[in-house]
């Protein structure tokens, strides 16, 4: 009996060993790690702003923060947007949800895909929203495309902003 209970207890301290040390693949995000700074165009208009990408939590997750403005127009006035995005790891630990935050009262749940030099975060479908697709796309080690679409049926996507960022730390 006593036999049984340290073999089981032996069992289970190792496979508490074994999870603890998993570890999160990150390597598809490290080249987005630092501070950024962009202009784009789009359907608030022509803008500009930072973000930056930062790991957090012993590198359990990535928080991303994002600060733009749109300057005022004849017929709108000053837009400030900001966000707050952590992207975090499945049970599988891998990089493949995030969840987004924004002062305008948004909450967006995302999946994760990968290209070659590309992120995408498409958003969970919702009934009665647009689905929004995120995608950055590295153009050298200092420079990424950063693209934000909507759309109502999931296959057509519009532009809602684009634009370059270049990194800055």
């Amino acid at each position: 009996m006593k036999i049984k209970l340290l073999l089981s207890a032996t069992l289970c301290a190792l496979t508490i060993a074994c999870l603890g040390q998993q570890s999160t693949s990150w390597e598809r995000w490290t080249s987005l790690i630092g501070e950024w700074k962009g202009e784009g165009s789009g359907q608030p208009g022509q803008g500009g702003g930072t973000f930056s990408f930062s790991f957090e939590l012993d590198k359990n997750i990535i928080v991303r923060k994002s600060h733009s403005e749109y300057p005022a127009t004849d017929n709108k006035p000053k837009v400030i947007h900001e966000d707050l995005m952590i992207i975090y790891p499945d049970s599988n630990e891998q990089p493949a949800k995030a969840i987004y935050f924004d002062n305008e009262g948004h909450i967006i749940h995302y999946s994760i895909s990968y290209a070659e030099q590309s992120i995408t975060l498409i958003s969970d479908k919702v009934a009665n929203l647009p689905i929004f697709r995120l995608t950055y796309t590295l153009l050298s080690k200092d420079i990424v495309n950063t693209e934000f679409e909507m759309s109502q049926d999931g296959e057509q996507f519009f532009t809602y902003i684009e634009g370059k960022s270049i990194k800055t730390k």
